[in-house]
């Protein structure tokens, strides 16, 4: 495996960003706060048509790919074949793109639209437990991953089609920006990339660190705080310098494996132990009503009622995942080589959507059974002290809770490897001259990103900033509505003029 030479122009203006915002956010906590949310609020009431109409639209051109024409395009030559067995490409792509996140939400985001609902609901009432999963499918869903599976075919086709020799959205828009990809705008597009990453990450380790310590504190009787939140970060960094040493083939995806496996476990054990039949009817039930109010809950804006939900909810997750969009394409994309564009689509859709609907069904619908049979009154328990203690809750209403809470434990920290191992492997691929599909970015600069971000992590850890953060991601995911404009004409353009070159996988 050879390894390719860092791109300056790229490298350094994003190091300088990282930096300098890391430290303003420091200082400036307490004011940039404030400003940053006030203007998120602004972003999600202005633009929720924006990114609902991006995200169905998203959706139509997957449904084209995958039955149109060019389904059967194959991402490589003649010779290539997949690198990885389906098991394992899947996991990987589920664990890189929703990881701790999916254990968190999974949970506690049922009881939030069990005491807000959408639609003029009244709240706590039978209507809202019925819509309390089904929003979480929906939102964790179809919808979610046609904003990561059109970035992940268009950066396949233009890495093992075109052969554009580097992991670069910038590449990607190339069909449309011409000369211009290799310029500044290209650069540009390439360091906003790498911050929307930045700020994915910081969303995940905001969710995630809090929630594993503060399942740890209650393994070990102590008190949730910030020297335990930075412990399980620098444990977690040991983890990933490990994987990312071993790099794509061994570590990511050994990773991922241990990944599915877990979580497939823990879901398997919660379904035998808990409710069993009212977890998987309530399941259906919630699948039937997401299904039956799908169009109407990609297109709600409530412009009467002004209630706040869609902009609260929909519009911020399709924003967020917007934003972080770039980074799981990149990394699909680079573990698809020999796949056909069907294969690609249908597989993401597919992996994304059944492994989010298991956890939202098991653990939302296990965690609605406690708040409605009234065994652990976890509306309240969120009220007074926050999420990770609905969390540790739950866990504890478990049989075997210290067990479950380990496996727990351990999923988390392995889940936000994962996460870190991949970011660190795309921004590495971002900020790298020239990649071809034998070459992988240098070592040490894959761990020098890893490490990093761990840093980052842990003095936004000590200041409070890690929300700012995420505020700051979901920002960047105005410029990169433009940006998938740009990929998906660059795509189609790419189709039409190639047609006498593609290899086509047969039926």
């Amino acid at each position: 495996m050879s390894y390719s030479k860092v791109e300056k122009s790229i490298f350094i203006p994003s190091l300088l960003l990282i930096v300098i915002a890391t430290v303003l956010l420091v200082v400036f906590r307490e004011s940039a706060g404030p400003m940053l949310e006030g203007m998120l609020t602004a972003i999600t009431f202005r633009l929720d048509w924006a990114f609902e109409f991006l995200t169905i639209g998203l959706f139509l051109i997957l449904i084209w790919l995958m039955v149109g024409r060019y389904s059967r395009v194959k991402l490589g030559g003649v010779d290539d074949k997949p690198e990885f067995s389906r098991f394992s490409w899947g996991g990987m792509l589920f664990s890189a793109s929703m990881g701790t996140s999916i254990m968190f939400w999974s949970i506690v985001e049922p009881l939030y639209y069990y005491t807000w609902p959408p639609f003029g609901i009244e709240a706590e009432s039978n209507a809202a437990a019925e819509y309390a999963v089904s929003y979480g499918l929906f939102h964790w869903g179809i919808s979610a991953w046609a904003l990561y599976a059109l970035p992940a075919v268009v950066m396949a086709y233009s890495f093992y089609v075109i052969k554009n020799p580097s992991l670069k959205i910038s590449a990607a828009c190339r069909g449309v920006l011409g000369k211009h990809a290799d310029g500044f705008l290209g650069k540009s597009i390439d360091v906003l990339v790498i911050w929307s990453m930045i700020g994915g990450l910081g969303t995940s380790l905001g969710l995630g660190v809090p929630m594993i310590s503060a399942v740890l504190a209650n393994l070990f009787g102590l008190e949730p705080s910030v020297g335990l939140n930075i412990i399980i970060i620098v444990v977690w960094t040991i983890i990933f310098s490990s994987s990312a040493y071993f790099g794509l083939y061994k570590g990511i995806r050994r990773l991922s494996d241990w990944n599915i496996y877990m979580a497939l476990g823990l879901a398997i054990f919660v379904i035998i132990v808990g409710p069993t039949l009212f977890i998987l009817s309530y399941f259906t039930n919630s699948l039937g009503i997401m299904l039956d109010h799908f169009w109407m809950m990609s297109l709600y804006t409530d412009p009467i009622n002004q209630s706040g939900f869609p902009q609260a909810w929909t519009v911020f997750y399709w924003a967020w995942f917007a934003a972080t969009a770039p980074f799981i394409g990149i990394f699909v994309a680079r573990i698809s080589k020999g796949r056909s564009i069907r294969e690609l689509v249908f597989n993401v859709l597919l992996w994304g959507s059944v492994g989010s609907w298991v956890y939202f069904g098991v653990f939302g619908g296990y965690a609605m059974d406690l708040q409605l049979s009234d065994k652990v009154n976890l509306v309240g328990i969120q009220a007074e002290s926050g999420d990770p203690a609905v969390i540790v809750a739950v866990l504890n209403s478990l049989p075997l809770p210290v067990l479950v809470s380990i496996l727990f434990v351990i999923l988390g920290f392995i889940f936000l490897a994962t996460s870190l191992d991949s970011a660190s492997y795309v921004i590495a691929s971002v900020a790298t001259k020239e990649l071809g599909p034998e070459t992988q970015p240098a070592r040490w600069h894959r761990l020098m990103w890893g490490i990093l971000l761990s840093a980052l992590a842990i003095s936004l850890t000590m200041t409070g900033g890690l929300n700012v953060v995420q505020t700051t991601s979901v920002l960047v995911a105005v410029p990169v509505l433009i940006m998938y404009i740009l990929i998906s004409v660059s795509l189609v353009k790419w189709l039409k003029q190639n047609e006498d070159k593609h290899v086509y996988v047969k039926k």
